[in-house]
């Protein structure tokens, strides 16, 4: 099984929201891109909840768009053990300093989680900093709901972007 690092965030320092993954799969870590499996709704059901397209820009664009509306994107996990790319098969996991990184966000106001290993592991490290924490289905087509169900549970994010 090969160690998988994680990416980069993409964020500014008054970003007011945070949308955490759990650890980018293959086709994200190939392409050094979030969410670049074209079967993952992360970017049509961010697009939905921002009342933005964001599926049908290219990349540069998308984050372009997340800096411009202070939305801040990264994973829970830093490091793991892997085959393929679902959070079941993550072993001999290296979390990421969550608390360091939001205190270095002074005008965050929520977090958001992209499916249940980013909530229980986020959850866990951002316990008690006051921050408003929002579990959220995951966009992986791993995870069977239908997109408008997501995409209703994903819409609480407009709360926190205005």
């Amino acid at each position: 099984m090969t160690k998988k690092l994680g990416l980069p965030p993409i964020m500014r320092a008054d970003a007011r929201l945070l949308v955490l993954g759990s650890l980018p799969g293959e086709a994200s870590l190939k392409a050094a891109r979030y969410y670049a499996h074209p079967q993952n709704q992360f970017w049509r059901l961010l697009g939905e909840a921002l009342g933005e397209p964001l599926a049908a820009l290219d990349y540069a664009q998308r984050v372009e768009r997340l800096l411009t509306r202070r939305i801040a994107l990264w994973d829970v996990i830093h490091a793991a053990r892997r085959e393929g790319s679902l959070d079941q098969a993550i072993s001999e996991v290296e979390e990421r300093d969550l608390r360091g990184f939001v205190a270095g966000l002074p005008e965050l106001r929520a977090v958001a989680f992209n499916g249940a290993t980013a909530a229980k592991i986020g959850r866990r490290a951002l316990k008690g900093t006051g921050l408003e924490l929002i579990d959220l289905p995951s966009s992986s087509p791993a995870y069977t709901l239908p997109f408008a169900g997501k995409a209703g549970r994903w819409s609480a994010l407009k709360a926190f972007l205005d």
